[in-house]
Parts: C-alpha cells; sequence; structure tokens
C-alpha cells in the first residue's frame, strides 16, 4: 500500500540523507574510491535479492552511488522502500 506524503516525510526523519520526490525515495552516497563503491553497490544487490525489492542503482564519478527507490506496483512509495532505505543505511556505516 502506497503511503501518504505525509507518513514518508515522518520515516524519514530517521533517515539521514535521503530525499523525497513525488513517487520515489533517492539518496546520494559519496565513498571512499571506486573499489568501496564498487563494494557497496554489490551490498545493496545482495540484500535487495534478500528482500526481493529492487532499487535503482547508479555508481558514478568513480565513488558515488546514487539509490532510488520506489514500488513501481504500487505507483509510489511503500513501506518496503522504507525498510530497504534503512538497511542500505545500516550497511554504509559498516
Amino acid at each position: 500500500m502506497l503511503l501518504s506524503d505525509e507518513q514518508i516525510l515522518q520515516a524519514m526523519k530517521e533517515m539521514s540523507g535521503w530525499e523525497f520526490h513525488d513517487s520515489f525515495i533517492t539518496k546520494a552516497f559519496n565513498l571512499e574510491n571506486f573499489k568501496t563503491a564498487l563494494a557497496f553497490v554489490n551490498k545493496i544487490g545482495e540484500l535487495a535479492e534478500e528482500k526481493d525489492h529492487h532499487p535503482d542503482i547508479l555508481l558514478h564519478n568513480w565513488n558515488q552511488v546514487t539509490i532510488t527507490l520506489s514500488t513501481h506496483s504500487e505507483g509510489g512509495v511503500t513501506d518496503k522502500d522504507m525498510e530497504l532505505a534503512k538497511e542500505i543505511n545500516n550497511l554504509n556505516q559498516e
């Protein structure tokens, strides 16, 4: 079920760095180097497979990773997106 804008904004108060746009949430991560960025992308891929919920992942400028989350079948942001965003934040702190 889609979350309301208000529910999304409330949940994001606990999620540093994520931004909400009409039908998705996104965050840019700046990593140490290309190798670290690539490893981070692979960790996100493994997590996404476990959750059967797949973000759009962009690796660019040799050390930047941008993640975009939306539940395409629902046409916007759901609890699945918020949960995965929190877990991605935790991955970046490992």
